[in-house]
């Protein structure tokens, strides 16, 4: 078993069942049969996408496309074991034939910054590669998406980690 993927279950069931209820009360009704089509945009609505994910870690987050089906994401994240980390991804987007939803992918990196919780240690930099899996769709100005993050520490030691969590963008 990976380290630290218990710790994911407990919050990030309260965060699936927080958006479940967010999408059905704010956008199931502009999914009626006839309106399927004008409710969800094919691409975002404006080029940079700023908002928050709720998870392990949770966090503010920034995503820009460079052009259709390219974009870069940052987000600025904690959780609750004192550890504030960067993550950096190049994501590659592709729609679902016959869906709303959107399919995204890439690589990036972690620099992370773990406070010592204990008086014999130091407090650490993280430094490590990282992926990004995820499915989104758009309605309007808003993006909507949840994403795996795999992570693989280098430095200081070699360690592994996984997050994800659920989000809210907003395009302008």
């Amino acid at each position: 078993m990976l380290p630290h993927v218990s710790g994911i279950a407990r919050p990030f069931a309260g965060c699936v069942s927080t958006l479940a209820v967010t999408v059905a009360v704010f956008f199931l009704p502009a999914l009626s049969p006839l309106n399927v089509e004008t409710a969800f945009a094919q691409s975002p609505a404006g080029a940079v996408g700023l908002g928050g994910q709720i998870g392990d870690p949770s966090g503010v987050t920034l995503k820009f496309y460079q052009r259709p089906g390219f974009a870069y994401d940052l987000l600025a994240a904690w959780d609750l074991d004192d550890f504030f980390f960067l993550n950096f991804h190049a994501l590659y987007e592709k729609p679902i034939p016959d869906s709303p939803l959107r399919y995204y992918l890439g690589p990036g990196f972690v620099v992370g910054f773990r406070e010592a919780r204990r008086s014999d240690r130091d407090d650490e930099v993280v430094i490590g590669i990282s992926g990004q899996f995820g499915l989104n769709f758009f309605v309007e100005q808003f993006e909507v998406f949840l994403q795996l993050t795999p992570r693989l520490h280098v430095l200081p030691a070699t360690d592994v980690d996984v997050g994800g969590g659920v989000g809210l963008r907003y395009y302008f």
